[in-house]
C-alpha cells in the first residue's frame, strides 16, 4: 500500500495510508511512519476489531483512551489472517492501568466494533499454550443441558447451569446436583449426542493456525470426558481434562467419579502444562465463558472471555463478545517481532 500523501487534509485522510503491519504516529490528523516498534513489555495495547474503521473511528478511540489517561503514541493496522478483516492497534507507552472491559464494551458499541486491551501480549510466532473451556467455548452447547433434555429435565438442569456459570452457585456442588438428575440415561444416547457436537465458529481454523506455530492445545472442562475426547478428535488437541461420568449396565448412575474439574483444578492444569512445556507465563492463554474459568484465566498470561457472562467479561483481561474465535489472533499477532525500541 502507498505511503504517499501522508499529510493530506483530515477530510481526505484515509486509513489506506496505514501500511499493514507498520507503526505510525498520529499528530494533527496526520499519520507519520515510525522506524521503531513498541516495547511489548511496557504500556498497553488497545485493539479495535470487527468494525468498519475510518479516520473518525481513529479519532474517537484516541479521544476515549485520552479521557482514561492513556495517551496513544503509536498506531498499527494489521490483518493476522485472510479470514479476518484488518484491525487497529493503539499503543499507549506509559499506560499502566487497563480499562474495565465492560467500559470498553460499552464504548465500542458506539463504533459498532469490539475493543480489547492487552498488556505484554503473547506471540503467535513463538511456542505457546492455549487452554480452553469446552462447553459454550470450544462448542456452542452445554452438554449437561443437552443430556438433561434427553431425560426430560432440561429446565431444571439448565437453570442450575446458568447460575453456576454466572458464579452464583458453587460449581462442584451444582455439578453433583445436576448429574444426579441424569440417572438412568442410556449410554447410547450419550454416544449419539457426542457424534453431533457443534463446534464454535472459528475454533477449528484457530487451532490449525496455532498448531502450525508450535502451540500446545488443551481442554480443561467442567464437562464430561466423552465429549471432550470427541472435540479433541475434531480440532486436533494435544490433551483434554474433564469429568468422568459413572455408568452401570450402560446407564448413567447420576454420579461423577474422581476429582471434579472445577475452577481451581482448571488453574492447576494450566500451570502444570506451562511448567511441563517450559513456557514463560506470557506465552500462555486461557479462554472460557463461565465464572469457573476465571481462576484459570487469571493464572494465564492472557485470559480471554468468550461470549462470556458480564461477571466474566469484567474480570477477564480481554473479551470476544461476538463472532468467530479466530478473532483471538488479533491478540496474538500484533506486529511486534522486531527489536523493541519505542
Amino acid at each position: 500500500m502507498s505511503k504517499t500523501n501522508m499529510a493530506q487534509p483530515p477530510t481526505e485522510q484515509s486509513l489506506v495510508n496505514l501500511t499493514l503491519n507498520k507503526w505510525f504516529s498520529y499528530q494533527d490528523s496526520v499519520f507519520l511512519p515510525l522506524t521503531n516498534i513498541p516495547n511489548k513489555q511496557q504500556g498497553l495495547f488497545s485493539i479495535a476489531f470487527a468494525g468498519d474503521f475510518d479516520v473518525s473511528s481513529v479519532n474517537s478511540i484516541i479521544d476515549f483512551l485520552a479521557k482514561q489517561n492513556q495517551i496513544v503514541t503509536a498506531i498499527c493496522q494489521y490483518q493476522p489472517d485472510l479470514g479476518l478483516a484488518p484491525a487497529l492497534c493503539f499503543y499507549a507507552k506509559n499506560a499502566e492501568q487497563a480499562i474495565n472491559p465492560l467500559v470498553l464494551q460499552e464504548f465500542s458499541h458506539t463504533l459498532d466494533c469490539q475493543l480489547v486491551q492487552v498488556a505484554t501480549p503473547p506471540s503467535l510466532y513463538k511456542p505457546g499454550l492455549l487452554v480452553m473451556d469446552m462447553d459454550s467455548t470450544a462448542i456452542t452447547i452445554e452438554c449437561i443441558d443437552e443430556i438433561a433434555r434427553l431425560a426430560d429435565v432440561y429446565d431444571e438442569v439448565a437453570s442450575v447451569t446458568a447460575l453456576a456459570m454466572a458464579g452464583k452457585l458453587d460449581f462442584s456442588e451444582s455439578l453433583n446436583q445436576r448429574v444426579a438428575k441424569l440417572e438412568g440415561i442410556e449410554k447410547s444416547l450419550i454416544e449419539e449426542l457426542k457424534s453431533a457436537l457443534p463446534l464454535m465458529p472459528g475454533i477449528k481454523v484457530l487451532c490449525q493456525i496455532l498448531k502450525q506455530h508450535d502451540w500446545y492445545l488443551a481442554i480443561a472442562s467442567g464437562g464430561f470426558v466423552p465429549f471432550a475426547e470427541r472435540v479433541q478428535e475434531l480440532i486436533n488437541l494435544d490433551e483434554v481434562h474433564a469429568n468422568v461420568l459413572e455408568f452401570k449396565d450402560d446407564k448413567l448412575t447420576g454420579k461423577v467419579l474422581g476429582t471434579i474439574v472445577d475452577a481451581q483444578q482448571k488453574a492447576i492444569i494450566l500451570e502444570s502444562l506451562q511448567h511441563k512445556l517450559g513456557l514463560e507465563k506470557s506465552q500462555t492463554v486461557a479462554i472460557g465463558d463461565g465464572a469457573n474459568d476465571l481462576v484459570m484465566m487469571a493464572k494465564a498470561g492472557l485470559g480471554v472471555a468468550v461470549h462470556g457472562k458480564p461477571k466474566v467479561v469484567e474480570q477477564a483481561q480481554a473479551a470476544i463478545c461476538e463472532g468467530s474465535l479466530l478473532q483471538l489472533l488479533y491478540m496474538l499477532a500484533i506486529p511486534l517481532e522486531n527489536e523493541p525500541a519505542l
